[in-house]
């Protein structure tokens, strides 16, 4: 039975203004899974206003009653795994592992912002003057605009309020249009059912071609003080111009190229495990997803033996089938880009060791490319998809500036026994996140995440992002009488 949802403004359910909707597809069938509203500039005003009107109460909760909420919600987001399974298998084509790894690190990421609500805000400071008490006191700013994305949408959908919410401030939720449900109205409905007061989250669904129109008007209502984005790095620009024309403060999460290194003191067969992992966890629709695979030469050839074997094994197709490792891509023509690139570089005389060749619907086969050089697109490109290249390296300094040739900064994994060895490379690498000894994709709620370069700026996670959602004052109280000279 197809399902069917509407905006959630205020704590109601209510549709469109104008009575619009959209079609919400499964990757896989290429059918409607869902049919959601699609909002339009007076439904942003709406929620902008839900939002102003729930912000002085929900900023007086007190931070034991508030972080109660957070914690029911982590428990009530823990019990629906099955269900999440099932949606996000139809939604956005993802695994069961992969969707029971959004709940759980999800769940936690709600668990960090209940412990960062009660944990200690501002400073005491040195007062210049005598008896006078300095404070550096943090506060919400306000209405949060809050952009989630499709790939890890309950992950990413949770992150997007979490903190914001945490911090006292309230919400405007506009998810991806590849997952309302997931990134969007799921995380409402969890918060809500936990006790989150009508109007401190809103989420305003739309058609894509709205999606522009419908961010601009969001992020240029003076209600809104502050945004955060999760997304490509194209589209982050865009939010970023917008939030500064309008002189707010942004977070913004975006694309990465990143770069797993293997250096000569790794164990081989751990470093296929990782990068495998790394580069075909959710399809390589990670923003961390090692699509890069840097190699020392005295491992590259029986790495790049053992490496395209595995990877050759794995089993594609159906996110439904639990053996499935590398299942659809969020479209069709999403699989047909990736297509796109590995085309481009075999033409121009890279060597496609596994895969390749043309997507069935939008499954694209788990792809290993050597010899890949600067004149092709795939170089540059966030890939974004199951496909790396693996490139030979003869010294760290050759490993440290290839991972640096790119215009992105995410994250970085660096296999090696020699811990020493990882963390003098690692220092080097211009990556917001890296980690040694292991692969490029790992997060976790209580550290600071984020990007370098164009991988974008702020940070989430812990007391960074309560941090990025709060404004610092300065209060000052005088305990005797001062003196002044007129």
């Amino acid at each position: 039975m197809a399902i069917t949802r509407d905006l959630l403004i205020g704590g109601k359910d209510v549709p469109a203004a104008s009575g619009r909707t959209t079609e919400d597809l499964n990757p896989y069938t290429a059918e409607p899974y869902a049919t959601v509203a699609a909002a339009g500039a007076e439904d942003v005003d709406r929620a902008v206003a839900a939002a102003q009107a729930a912000f002085d109460d929900w900023a007086a909760v007190t931070p034991f009653a508030r972080r109660a909420i957070f914690l029911k919600a982590a428990d009530l987001l823990d019990a629906r795994g099955e269900q999440v399974a099932q949606l996000m298998a139809q939604e956005v084509g993802g695994s069961r592992p992969w969707a029971l790894f959004n709940v759980a690190l999800a769940a936690n990421i709600l668990r960090e912002a209940a412990a960062a609500v009660t944990a200690p805000r501002g400073e005491v400071l040195s007062a210049q003057e005598e008896g006078a008490l300095g404070l550096a006191v943090r506060e919400p700013l306000g209405v949060v605009a809050a952009f989630s994305p499709w790939n890890a949408p309950v992950i990413l959908g949770v992150r997007a309020v979490a903190a914001p919410l945490a911090a006292g401030n309230t919400v405007v939720l506009k998810p991806s249009e590849d997952a309302p449900i997931a990134c969007g109205l799921l995380v409402a409905d969890v918060l809500k059912e936990a006790g989150l007061p009508d109007g401190v989250l809103n989420v305003v669904t739309n058609d894509p071609a709205d999606a522009a129109r419908i961010a601009e008007s969001l992020i240029a209502d003076p209600r809104v003080r502050a945004v955060n984005f999760t997304g490509s790095t194209g589209v982050g620009r865009i939010i970023g111009e917008h939030a500064a024309r309008h002189l707010k403060p942004a977070v913004l999460e975006l694309g990465g190229k990143n770069s797993v290194i293997v250096l000569d003191d790794a164990d081989v067969d751990y470093a296929v495990e990782a990068a495998t992992f790394g580069v075909f966890m959710n399809a390589g629709q990670i923003c961390m997803s090692g699509d890069r695979i840097l190699v020392h030469a005295s491992l590259v050839e029986e790495f790049t033996r053992k490496f395209t074997a595995k990877v050759a094994s794995l089993p594609a197709g159906d996110p439904a089938d639990p053996h499935t490792v590398v299942g659809p891509l969020v479209s069709a023509a999403a699989a047909r880009r990736v297509a796109a690139l590995v085309r481009d570089a075999a033409a121009k005389g890279a060597t496609v060791l596994t895969g390749g060749g043309e997507p069935e619907g939008a499954v694209h086969p788990a792809t290993v490319l050597t010899g890949v050089t600067e004149e092709m697109d795939l170089y540059r490109t966030e890939a974004f998809g199951p496909v790396c290249a693996v490139t030979a390296f003869a010294t760290d300094d050759e490993a440290v500036a290839l991972a640096n040739a790119t215009e992105n900064g995410l994250t970085c994994g660096i296999i090696t026994e020699n811990g020493t060895h990882g963390l003098r490379v690692a220092r080097r690498v211009q990556t917001g996140i890296v980690h040694i000894n292991d692969q490029s994709v790992a997060d976790e709620p209580q550290a600071p995440f984020g990007g370098a370069k164009a991988s974008g700026y702020g940070r989430f996670g812990g007391r960074w992002g309560v941090e990025a959602f709060s404004n610092t004052r300065w209060v000052t109280l005088a305990t005797q009488h001062a003196h002044y000279p007129f």
